[in-house]
């Protein structure tokens, strides 16, 4: 940029308090199809944005849309292969980028960004304080001392325990919500004009994220830092934001006030995400014979040492969905890792289509193995990146039903057009495809070995709104025409409402509330499903105080 350019950029940020100006931005990726010469596409196209200094900026938008890569790219940077080829970033009144000795000292000073997993963003072998004031010491912001008084003084606004000593903790002593405010007050302590949340509450369970939102919004305020909040929850956005930008395949799509946004949108795919949880499933009348019966099942860790399952006793039958809700370590996932032998119970039986089931997998006959099926969380590392999605969804073909050839190659087509991907898809392989089809195909290689009962462990929580819709439709889609059931392992509560017939709510280990969704869901609740309940966001501006306020309520009438 030259000198007059940016003494007006310069001028002008000042007198209108815009600390962070984007201007048509274009971003561009090398991507390497398989068989095929690497080709550049573009990712972010003629994006502009602006935020004003003290305010959050929301940028939703599904898989893909640009969210992530815009954000980083208010710090200069771009993930590898990534390159910013268009555009400008001003930052406090000048142009980042193509200045690296200047990036440099702008990283971790003028803005902090704040990452989805925090677990993965520490390093476990040294101690919190230490990673806290790292870059506030390396940037010469303030003496050790005062950088520890700060993180201390940040440590007790985000309403962490123990403040005084919880940075004499290593990463593996806290826990995931108290990880990611440390990892806040990480961002905050070398006194940054603007902050990058990255979904940072995408992987927390209700409970937890409602502290954690009222914690980051508290401490924006209180320090008075502007902010750009990714996420692909409008609900959740529209609780700390001031403005939201919704994107879409690296374009905008809208941008507007949060009130507008959420109470008026204008444009079909910002009205998508509005109702994206609108989907009509009834429970049903439960047949009178169970698939399933988990009977007073206690299981353990260690040998014995950590009880993870206390008596746990529930039904699923045939044609039905029963979902498993509860907090991370409620004992969801371990219920699910008994019923298929992973883990054996200690004690208590599991039946299975009127048969008792081996407690470990090894000692099962292959018919059980194929008639329980199983779809998991993180679709990427469920399949084999080797191998074509024919191959994928063929194999449990070939291995229950020694399908070959075009017989084989005739039923892969059957699932891929139940699936709405058609077999096209056949010969493509995992990198080529988007989250919700690798999802999607996960699913047909569960349904092609012709399943009565297939468990869904967390499988639309990595997925954007409208694609989690999708598979949600399509789930409950099959179950009508394969009367298969389903055991859906959830922590999201709008998902609950939309597919289940049946809900058991877990709590260390323990089953606190069971029954017909219509039961469960209307009250009066117990203490913990109340909770549960009321820390689900809802669209609705101004939401998270008043629930943060009901809780203080409850607790000064207790």
């Amino acid at each position: 940029m030259a000198e007059q350019p940016r003494k007006k950029v310069q001028e002008a940020a000042r007198g209108t308090g815009t600390l962070l100006d984007i201007r048509n931005l274009r971003i561009e990726a090398t991507v390497y199809p398989p068989g095929e010469d690497p080709k550049n596409v573009v990712i972010v196209d003629d994006v502009s944005l602006t935020v004003e200094r003290g305010k959050v900026l929301g940028l939703i938008g599904e898989s893909g849309a640009g969210k992530s890569t815009i954000g980083l790219s208010s710090m200069g940077y771009g993930r590898g292969g990534v390159r910013i080829t268009g555009g400008e970033v001003v930052l406090n009144g000048r142009d980042i980028l193509g200045d690296e000795r200047g990036l440099r000292k702008l990283r971790g000073k003028e803005v902090c960004y704040v990452a989805q997993s925090a677990a993965a963003a520490f390093n476990p072998a040294h101690k919190l304080m230490r990673q806290v004031v790292e870059a506030t010491l390396e940037h010469g912001v303030s003496s050790r001392e005062e950088a520890e008084k700060r993180a201390v003084d940040l440590f007790r606004q985000l309403s962490l325990p123990d403040p005084e000593n919880i940075g004499d903790r290593y990463p593996h002593q806290v826990s995931g919500g108290q990880l990611q405010r440390v990892m806040t007050a990480m961002a905050l302590c070398s006194k940054p004009d603007l902050i990058v949340f990255d979904e940072p509450t995408t992987a927390l369970d209700v409970t937890t994220q409602i502290d954690v939102l009222a914690a980051i919004k508290k401490a924006i305020r209180d320090t008075g830092v502007a902010a750009l909040y990714i996420t692909h929850d409008l609900a959740v956005v529209a609780q700390v934001s001031d403005d939201i930008m919704v994107l879409r395949h690296g374009k905008t799509v809208e941008w507007g006030d949060t009130r507008q946004i959420i109470e008026k949108p204008k444009q079909d795919y910002t009205k998508a995400l509005v109702s994206v949880h609108a989907i009509d499933h009834e429970e049903h009348a439960p047949t009178p014979v169970p698939i399933l019966t988990v009977d007073n099942v206690t299981a353990s860790y260690g040998g014995g040492r950590v009880k993870v399952l206390r008596d746990v006793s529930v039904d699923i039958h045939p044609g039905q969905t029963l979902a498993v809700v509860g907090e991370s370590g409620s004992g969801k996932s371990t219920l699910a890792r008994a019923i298929t032998g992973l883990l054996p119970p200690e004690s208590g039986s599991i039946t299975f289509d009127g048969r008792t089931l081996a407690n470990r997998l090894a000692d099962r006959p292959k018919e059980d193995l194929r008639q329980l099926q199983m779809i998991y969380q993180m679709a990427d590392v469920a399949m084999n990146p080797r191998q074509t999605v024919g191959t994928i969804i063929g194999r449990p073909l070939e291995f229950y039903f020694g399908m070959r050839g075009a017989e084989r190659n005739a039923r892969v087509a059957e699932l891929l057009d139940k699936i709405e991907m058609g077999k096209g898809f056949a010969d493509r392989y995992p990198a080529e495809l988007s989250g919700g089809q690798k999802q999607r195909v996960c699913i047909a290689r569960a349904l092609a070995a012709k399943p009565k009962l297939i468990i869904c462990d967390e499988v639309t929580s990595a997925l954007d709104p409208l694609v989690a819709n999708g598979i949600l439709k399509l789930l409950l889609e099959l179950q009508a025409e394969e009367d298969v059931a389903y055991l859906f392992i959830t922590h999201d509560l709008a998902t609950v409402r939309a597919i289940a017939d049946s809900i058991a709510v877990m709590y260390r280990g323990e089953l606190v509330r069971y029954g017909p969704k219509g039961k469960v869901l209307t009250p009066p609740f117990d203490a913990y499903t109340d909770l549960l309940l009321s820390s689900v966001p809802e669209m609705e501006v101004g939401w998270l105080e008043k629930a943060i306020s009901n809780r203080r309520m409850e607790a000064a009438g207790n």
